[in-house]
């Protein structure tokens, strides 16, 4: 097993390369969900509007 967390001498690499992917994921996950809310926020300003010219 310790051989295998080591990598072969490669480790630092090797899980900081882990370590980046996963902090980069959670990053684009966060953003997802912030633009999702702001999206969903303009759709229904928009739908607010259009009801208001319609009367």
């Amino acid at each position: 097993m310790k051989e295998f967390i080591a990598m072969g001498g490669y480790a630092p690499y090797v899980w900081g390369s882990y370590l980046v992917m996963a902090g980069l994921l959670v990053v684009e996950m966060v953003q997802l969900r912030y633009r999702r809310r702001s999206l969903m926020g303009w759709l229904r300003r928009m739908a607010r509007l259009t009801d208001q010219e319609a009367k």
